[in-house]
């Protein structure tokens, strides 16, 4: 294969993915049915269930002009050789620097990588803030300020230098060291790092962009303790975090492994519903734990990742890649770049598969809560949530499989019910 033909594939995926991707939300957009379900009638009034509806299309609209702004960027990019044009550019720049060492390549990778993410960051910017500033605010979620947005830009790209640069330095010095069987050290690597991230992510990470306050004392920390103490989970914190300060949506996350785990509720998860409710999506999360759902969701990602690496190892060393991005030779960010390409129907095959486990997984932790504590409670709480998130209650079977990592609304109460 020489390098117009793969072009030409590339190309090709590129198009067929936007294709797919429009007429999957399509038909998702479609599907909506006129008739409220008798199980959620209590919840959904016509209005909110007409509001949940216009905000969906609102919200697919936008999505669908950014997605075409997108894709017709990154087709004439490709086109046209840009991403090479680009990379010769930058290079250009550092006439003195000799290409083979570590440095030149390090600054190089690292400005061609930096220029596309903050070119993309200024196309993408006017959508985020219509909907952040306009649809959001329009349906009454947005309780982001100008400030905390811009603060959490500045904050956005901090961290991704520091962590992008820091990865970026272990690939290429690994990447430099080793002519042959180099991705099995990035992917220990890559794997180690997850694992760090996962385990320290609420002391690390969140702390950045959020305030985490411990669950006082009082009748809600007391029955969540109990619960825990009665099936046997150890847990390390209670936090609050302050979610109102950017939507009105409530949400909740699980963090941790071993004896750092760390659960994390919205305050307006709090606000908006009852401790039975609360301690049963807590029964939920605890039921992934216990049906080992989420070590084998690690164990799985981490062969994921071995994949991803081994197969990058071979797009990078072949000179038809680059030399169809535009470049001359084996370059590097232009042999990660055409991976992310040639990757994506191994990467949708992949989390079609992991959707359905993660579907699967999502019944049994909810059996586990109804099994465990009180299915009611749960019902409730996840019917509370869906109308307050004016979610879809009638998502296209299609739409589902490919992009639903949890049961429809309707499906999980159908199963709880039986």
């Amino acid at each position: 294969m020489n390098s117009d033909i793969l072009l030409i594939l590339m190309i090709g995926l590129i198009a067929f993915n936007f294709l797919f991707s429009t007429v999957l939300d399509f038909l998702n957009d479609s599907n909506w049915n006129d008739s409220i379900p008798e199980s959620v009638k209590d919840f959904y009034s016509k209005e909110a269930y007409v509001k949940a509806k216009n905000y969906a299309k609102e919200k697919g609209r936008i999505g669908l002009i950014s997605s075409i702004l997108s894709f017709c960027i990154t087709l004439l990019m490709l086109y046209l050789y840009g991403f090479g044009w680009l990379s010769y550019e930058i290079s250009m720049q550092f006439p003195g620097m000799i290409h083979s060492d570590f440095s030149f390549q390090f600054i190089h990778t690292g400005l061609f990588f930096l220029l596309l993410f903050v070119v993309s960051d200024i196309i993408s910017l006017p959508f985020t803030c219509y909907n952040t500033f306009v649809i959001e605010e329009k349906y009454g979620f947005n309780k982001t300020t100008v400030k905390t947005f811009v603060l959490d830009k500045i904050k956005g790209y901090i961290l991704t230098l520091i962590l992008g640069g820091g990865v970026l330095a272990g690939v290429l010095y690994v990447f430099n060291l080793l002519s042959e069987g180099f991705w099995l050290w990035i992917w220990v690597g890559l794997s180690g790092l997850m694992l760090f991230i996962n385990m320290f992510y609420a002391d690390l990470i969140v702390p950045i962009f959020n305030k985490l306050s411990p669950l006082e004392e009082g009748s809600l920390r007391e029955k969540i303790e109990a619960y825990t103490t009665k099936v046997g989970y150890a847990l390390k914190n209670i936090y609050i975090i302050d979610g109102s300060k950017r939507s009105t949506k409530a949400n909740a996350f699980f963090s941790g492994l071993g004896p750092r785990k760390t659960i994390a509720l919205y305050d307006t998860l709090i606000e908006k519903h009852g401790e039975e409710e609360l301690v049963a999506v807590l029964a939920h999360e605890v039921g992934h734990f216990k049906k080992k759902h989420i070590l084998t969701s690690m164990i799985l990602t981490i062969l994921q990742l071995g994949l991803m690496c081994f197969l990058l190892e071979i797009c990078i060393k072949n000179p038809i890649v680059s030399q169809a991005m535009g470049g001359d030779g084996v370059v590097f960010h232009l042999g990660i770049l055409a991976f992310s390409i040639l990757f994506s129907p191994v990467g949708t095959l992949i989390g079609m598969v992991m959707n359905m486990l993660s579907r699967k997984n999502e019944y049994e932790a909810d059996d586990y809560a109804k099994s465990t504590y009180d299915g009611k409670a749960l019902q409730l709480a996840l019917k509370k949530l869906s109308v307050d998130s004016l979610s879809n209650l009638y998502p296209h079977p299609w739409y589902v499989f490919m992009h639903y990592s949890h049961p429809p609304l309707l499906k999980r109460l159908e199963a709880l019910n039986k």
